[in-house]
């Protein structure tokens, strides 16, 4: 497992600590400046956009200096003011502040009981694999919550495949997908190809000044699903990776999007200690797509079939079985 999975899952652990309903606390001018102070520094150190990053930290600093923070009194506050804030400025869904009364988890490489600990949360929830099911007409239908790391969840994807192979056409649920890892997300849309190479995806950081890209793989067991019609479900839930996963194949004309425009985040990151219990997601790097030359963050994908993501499936099942019937 990569050192920056590892970091991930963790702060993947601190988001969730802070998304709960938790008793907030009081802060005060000193916990306010450390705040403001440490994630000015963050930001002009990593953010992907150095420019947008100084428009930022300048526009913290004039509320700062204007005492607009003075009087928030609490951590949760606190926390939800200054991300709306860095926000107004970026338009970046990813980047955050965050609120965790329990005390801030250290962002380092994992220890053995970690790794442990969190592999056997990705187990317990079958690495995002929430349901497969075989629909009348012979449609396929997979309701996938996340893209875990193939390391770890490979055997998953692959059983999963091999169970929907023999299927005339397939329904891939993303509409309560938040996203994961961008492996996955590359080894799922092989099984979609042929046995060439596609390029799907790169991903740039600027801390380390470098891009990564994304292929499709020219193996996979079992059998591939080249040729057949894919269906994707979409909802204003959809994120991150999830819609990496719908923004490759829509400029790859290998999907139907049916559902809702996406969240709209396009920008990996990292997570970053501001303070005991204060924390931010940074986005250190973006995606470019190699047809697009951009990416989908702030629009989130549009869907071709626009329609309430509570009927996409009903609507999707349907389209499936009028062209299979058309043939």
């Amino acid at each position: 497992m990569t050192r920056r999975w590892m970091l991930c899952a963790a702060w993947a652990v601190s988001m969730a600590w802070a998304q709960r309903p938790d008793p907030d606390g009081p802060i005060d001018d000193a916990v306010r400046r450390q705040v403001v102070d440490t994630l000015a520094t963050r930001l002009e150190d990593r953010y992907v956009f150095p420019e947008t990053a100084k428009q930022i930290v300048e526009h913290l600093r004039r509320k700062q200096r204007d005492g607009a923070y003075a009087q928030i009194e609490t951590g949760r506050a606190f926390a939800k003011q200054l991300t709306a804030d860095v926000q107004e400025i970026s338009k970046d869904k990813h980047l955050r502040v965050n609120y965790v009364p329990e005390g801030v988890p250290e962002l380092r490489r994992p220890s053995p009981e970690d790794i442990h600990r969190q592999r056997a949360f990705m187990a317990r929830v079958n690495y995002g694999f929430e349901k497969l099911e075989r629909l009348e007409g012979n449609v396929g239908y997979l309701d996938l919550r996340g893209f875990m790391d193939p390391a770890l969840g490979g055997d998953t994807a692959f059983a999963a495949m091999q169970f929907l192979a023999n299927t005339d056409a397939l329904i891939i649920d993303l509409r309560r997908n938040g996203g994961g890892a961008p492996g996955m997300v590359a080894l799922i849309t092989s099984w979609l190809f042929g046995d060439d190479r596609v390029h799907l995806n790169d991903l740039y950081f600027r801390p380390a000044g470098s891009t990564e890209q994304w292929h499709t793989m020219p193996w996979v067991p079992g059998k591939r699903y080249a040729g057949k019609d894919v269906y994707l479900l979409t909802s204003k839930f959809t994120f991150s990776a999830a819609e990496e996963f719908a923004y490759n194949l829509k400029n790859l004309q290998r999907a139907t999007i049916v559902g809702e425009t996406t969240g709209g985040g396009a920008h990996p990151g990292e997570g970053v200690k501001l303070h005991e219990k204060f924390s931010a997601f940074i986005s250190t790097g973006r995606a470019i797509n190699p047809y697009s030359k951009t990416n989908w963050e702030g629009t989130g994908v549009a869907p071709d079939v626009a329609t309430d993501a509570e009927v996409a499936l009903k609507k999707a099942h349907l389209m499936a079985l009028e062209k299979a019937l058309s043939k």
